[in-house]
């Protein structure tokens, strides 16, 4: 159940910041990584865009190419 009242109490509240305030917020909010799990970002990276052209690239390496791992 969404809980409507507290979103728009929230962004009353927001646009009461001042612009240092908001800037911290959105700091807090979307810059800091450390609470994000190597599966989310997997799952950001395979459902994102940004690495669909990789798909129509050439197989340059194969299985014999470079040093083994």
């Amino acid at each position: 159940m969404v809980n409507t009242k507290l979103v728009e109490t929230l962004i009353q509240v927001i646009h009461t910041l001042s612009t240092e305030e908001r800037f911290l917020l959105e700091e807090k909010l979307f810059l800091e990584t450390s609470n994000i799990s190597t599966k989310e970002i997997s799952q950001l990276a395979m459902v994102g865009s940004s690495f669909d052209f990789l798909e129509h690239e050439p197989d340059l390496y194969g299985l014999e190419d470079g040093e083994p791992v």
